[in-house]
């Protein structure tokens, strides 16, 4: 292939799905160059393995003016689940305790007008098929084009191209199940939702998704179907015949899917100026619909950092922290879908343990740790000591500044850090943190699983609304030469 040209840019993302489409959003809010690329003709407009969007995720929208788009779009599940054991979100201390359940496709769309809204166009058909770095930057070849960048992030999925030409390896566990899914018309459909009803040959789930048509599910264990070989309507339908009895007339497929519970995670997140997001550096069983909402959380992790290193403002190592604070995010997905996936097989020794687990449930420390960690509510980076706060997720309090009345999150809209001083008479030694100055009434905040914390007098926040610093628990130089 001949291929001369080449155009620059600051960051390639590869891969349009939420993961990249968020992060080329991050990228562009800060004012940075980005070219968004995808292998695929088109966006699919049927195809949507995710169906929900947690609550973590959904602060994070917030925090981007994003969130009321999507609570248009869709529908709030006032629950979740472990395995099929029912979690009670209606109590956690955020926002948005509930589960919003909203296709991934329609997600991608959102995204993908707020990108456009940003400057950003999705380039199609254009699968990166070369790559080479250096010290400075990164070459890649673009379908017949090249294109040089100071980095280049791979979204593009569990099989990831950008994860192999970097020769990051991607290590874990062979999948011991075979799960079908698909979105089907039904002549007899159950008279109420089905989820993970189990019987002797698996379990089954069927759920009205959108009027005059349902999200059918079956998981199967110890056997594992080739990932390659064709999937059909056919062999949906014989699976629910086995496990159910019925096919509940089930007919005029939208479309089917098989999966299962591999799970794997990248060994390392960053190779050089070549970085992995999303299923690109982690994939695992689809239990309680982590996998989108980790990836949109990664993107929001990511984009100020690079951001911050290609304005000058910060050093390369700032993307070290990248990895620190995502993996062991990864792994401990990774660890509860395996056990949920376990806990899903069928017999009497595992119905003993489910029934114990059901029991644990209904306490409500349980019910806010499981939930916690399913929401991402109560994620902690290791950015330090001192105050309970550093590192986890900023609550969205409400506070009165010379202005009016406004939201803390409301404060991060322009995707830029924030020194909130409530008392203090902080400051900062630049103009690339805003500095507010708030009256906050509310003398304790409620932190998830933590329970309650007295109010501080001041707080840095990152751009992706996790606590830098707390007033007292350390230099506020320091924290604001690390994390703005």
């Amino acid at each position: 292939m001949d291929v001369v040209d080449v155009d620059v840019v600051d960051v390639i993302v590869a891969g349009a799905g939420p993961t990249g489409l968020m992060l080329a959003c991050e990228l562009r809010l800060a004012g940075v160059n980005v070219l968004l690329v995808d292998q695929l003709a088109e966006r699919g407009t049927t195809e949507s393995r995710a169906g929900g969007l947690h609550a973590r995720t959904m602060e994070v929208l917030d925090q981007r003016g994003l969130a009321d788009r999507f609570l248009a779009a869709g529908r709030q599940i006032q629950a979740g689940h472990f395995s099929g054991l029912r979690l009670d979100f209606t109590e956690f201390p955020t926002r948005y305790p509930f589960t919003l359940g909203l296709l991934q496709h329609r997600v991608e769309r959102l995204l993908e007008e707020r990108a456009a809204e940003l400057g950003v166009q999705v380039r199609w058909s254009s699968p990166v098929i070369e790559l080479r770095q250096d010290e400075t930057g990164v070459e890649v070849v673009v379908g017949g084009d090249r294109f040089r960048a100071a980095y280049l992030v791979g979204c593009d999925g569990g099989r990831s191209t950008i994860r192999k030409l970097a020769g990051i390896d991607f290590p874990g566990t062979e999948a011991t199940m075979t799960a079908l899914l698909g979105d089907v018309e039904m002549a007899a459909p159950p008279d109420d939702t089905v989820f993970m009803e189990r019987h002797e040959h698996g379990d089954y789930s069927v759920i009205a998704f959108e009027p005059g048509w349902y999200r059918v599910f079956t998981a199967e264990y110890d056997h594992v179907a080739d990932r390659d070989a064709p999937m059909t309507f056919e062999i949906l339908r014989e699976s629910v015949v086995r496990i159910a009895g019925t096919d509940f007339g089930m007919h005029s497929p939208r479309w089917v899917s098989r999966y299962n519970d591999t799970a794997r995670l990248a060994s390392r997140y960053r190779e050089g100026r070549v970085l992995l997001a999303g299923d690109a550096a982690h994939i695992h069983y689809p239990a309680g619909g982590q996998g989108l909402n980790m990836g949109v959380q990664d993107a929001v992790n990511l984009g100020w950092k690079l951001a911050a290193v290609l304005q000058g403002r910060a050093s390369d190592t700032l993307l070290d922290t990248y990895q620190t604070e995502r993996q062991p995010v990864a792994e401990r997905v990774l660890r509860n879908t395996r056990a949920q996936s376990a806990l899903g097989r069928p017999g009497a020794h595992m119905d003993a343990m489910r029934a114990i687990m059901a029991g644990l449930i209904t306490k409500p420390d349980v019910n806010e740790a499981l939930g916690s960690m399913i929401g991402a509510l109560d994620i902690q980076y290791p950015l330090g000591s001192g105050h309970p706060l550093i590192g986890r997720r900023v609550p969205d309090l409400d506070l009165k500044t010379d202005s009016g009345p406004t939201r803390l999150y409301e404060l991060l809209h322009t995707g830029r850090p924030v020194l909130l001083d409530l008392g203090a008479g902080v400051s900062a030694p630049n103009d690339w943190v805003d500095v507010v100055r708030a009256q906050c009434d509310a003398e304790e905040w409620p932190i998830p699983v933590l329970g309650t914390v007295p109010a501080a007098r001041a707080l840095l926040i990152r751009p992706d609304g996790h606590v830098a610093w707390v007033d007292g628990s350390g230099n506020l130089t320091s924290a604001l030469t690390t994390w703005s």
